[in-house]
């Protein structure tokens, strides 16, 4: 940093008034003009023009040494924690003020660690858990729908005539309670995703929306996906999620569209529907998931966009970086 800049604050504003008031003094020293008793006007005039000068230079100076400041206080309002890796830069501030956006930034680069860090432990621990239901569901409650099932079957074929359509009916509800806990165990945790990885676990839940919902969901899932660590390969799978349960629930379309694919340094997903479009309101909240959504990308150093698409509809795109995680 430059010499000048070592001077403190509290120096330059005592040299500026200092300044001032030697320069009013010899004015009053050199010029014609002196104060009498009785003050005359071309005396009132030059102390006037003196004081007015002194004044003017002063503001001006110390314009010229507080504006640093009162930009940076500006830049620090725009700054949002929902948009990590936003830095204040400021153009030759003096040292008070640069070491007060260095410590700024500090402290950003701080709070954007330490919330990644504690969100992912938090985002494993949900996982962790979903996982735990997902296999007691599956290996309790799913077996033993699964039995009541077997066992309706042998009592349909010994019952009665007349009981015969009531055991049917209660064997076809067992069933669908089956089915149930079965999607409840895909959405708590995605077999696929474990075992076959993100391009196969986005082909089956766009095969398993279109089933479900019958909104007709395609997927473009590139080929060539470069390997990402388990948290973004979540991440991106829970937006795809959450992205197309909204399309199905909330937007009134008839297809939808999801894409991943790689651009330059970063994988780009981006879920988009033909449906109403998302309205203003939703955009400004948390609504419709979009504050699990954004959380998920901040975990992974992700950029979330949601608004309308040109053609109509929503889009939401996820552009996560290939780079580790910090």
């Amino acid at each position: 940093m430059r010499q000048a800049l070592a001077v403190s604050l509290f120096w330059r504003v005592v040299a500026i008034n200092s300044g001032g008031l030697v320069f009013a003094a010899l004015v009053l020293a050199l010029s014609p003009a002196t104060v009498s008793t009785r003050l005359t006007v071309t005396e009132a005039a030059v102390l006037f023009a003196g004081t007015a000068l002194v004044i003017v230079v002063n503001v001006v100076l110390l314009r010229r040494v507080f504006g640093p400041l009162e930009r940076l206080t500006e830049l620090m309002r725009r700054v949002d924690p929902m948009t990590p890796g936003r830095r204040i830069e400021l153009a030759q501030p003096v040292a008070e003020v640069a070491e007060l956006y260095h410590s700024f930034n500090a402290m950003l680069d701080r709070l954007e660690h330490e919330r990644r860090t504690s969100g992912r432990r938090a985002l494993m621990a949900q996982e962790n858990e979903r996982r735990r239901l997902a296999r007691e569901l599956h290996d309790e409650v799913g077996q033993t729908l699964t039995g009541v099932v077997l066992q309706l079957e042998g009592l349909h074929s010994a019952a009665p005539a007349e009981l015969a359509e009531p055991v049917a009916l209660l064997q076809e509800t067992a069933r669908e309670g089956v089915e149930e806990v079965r999607e409840i165990v895909r959405g708590l945790r995605p077999q696929a995703l474990d075992e076959f990885g993100l391009r196969s676990a986005l082909i089956s839940l766009t095969v398993g929306v279109t089933e479900r919902t019958g909104v007709r969901v395609r997927a473009n899932v590139a080929a060539d996906l470069p390997a990402l660590a388990p948290e973004q390969d979540l991440a991106i799978y829970r937006v795809a999620q959450e992205s197309l349960t909204n399309v199905a629930r909330h937007s009134g379309a008839n297809s939808a569209v999801v894409i991943l694919v790689p651009a330059g340094d970063r994988v780009v997903l981006t879920v988009r529907d033909d449906g109403r479009g998302i309205a203003d309101h939703e955009l400004a909240g948390d609504g419709a998931g979009l504050g699990g959504m954004r959380e998920r990308a901040l975990l992974v150093a992700g950029q979330l966009h949601v608004g309308r698409h040109a053609d109509g509809g929503t889009e939401v795109r996820l552009e996560v970086p290939m780079r580790g995680l910090g």
